[in-house]
């Protein structure tokens, strides 16, 4: 819908209405921790900026949040996550220069893994090259503070049973 200056609203078709609203890109990924809380993240080889993540990724088109945060964590670490999903955080990013859309994820809870599924975890060797368990404040140094901010909000919901939204996500400008 696109307003008149006089205040009337002029109804477009929805091809036409829709080149007027905000783009995004969509995400989905899960959260594990080891068996004391301790949280799980992959080492991203394609990332200097973002280098610890959680298994996931980005939505392919027809593709529903909870699937592709199957897919990608069976691609990323072997592991296939079954449901029901539990949703433990949004995250919301605005565009910025290097990325013209806003970015918009769901975090889901892929529970607790023993020492032996971490040892078993089979990598993708062209996303990533490592996998660590390491308690929370062991993490911060290792990532920028908007990541680490993030993996806080995650790890809090996981605790605390309430969902998170982190809308501090943006594509850092120029």
């Amino acid at each position: 819908m696109k307003q008149k200056p006089l205040g009337k609203k002029v109804w477009l078709p929805p091809a036409e209405y829709a080149e007027t609203v905000m783009k995004a890109t969509g995400f989905a990924c899960v959260f594990f921790t080891d068996e004391h809380d301790r949280p799980l993240q992959l080492h991203g080889v394609y990332s200097a900026e973002h280098p610890w993540q959680f298994p996931g990724g980005t939505m392919e088109p027809g593709e529903r949040p909870w699937q592709t945060a199957v897919r990608e964590c069976e691609e990323e670490t072997g592991i296939r996550v079954t449901g029901p999903p539990r949703l433990l955080a949004t995250v919301f990013g605005l565009p910025g220069s290097p990325w013209p859309y806003s970015t918009m994820g769901l975090v889901f809870d892929g529970g607790r893994l023993g020492e032996a599924e971490i040892r078993g975890l089979v990598l993708d060797p062209e996303e990533h090259d490592e996998a660590r368990v390491l308690p929370l404040g062991a993490w911060q140094p290792l990532m920028p503070s908007r990541d680490f901010a993030r993996l806080s909000a995650v790890l809090e919901a996981r605790l605390t049973g309430v969902a998170a939204y982190f809308d501090a996500w943006d594509w850092e400008t120029e």
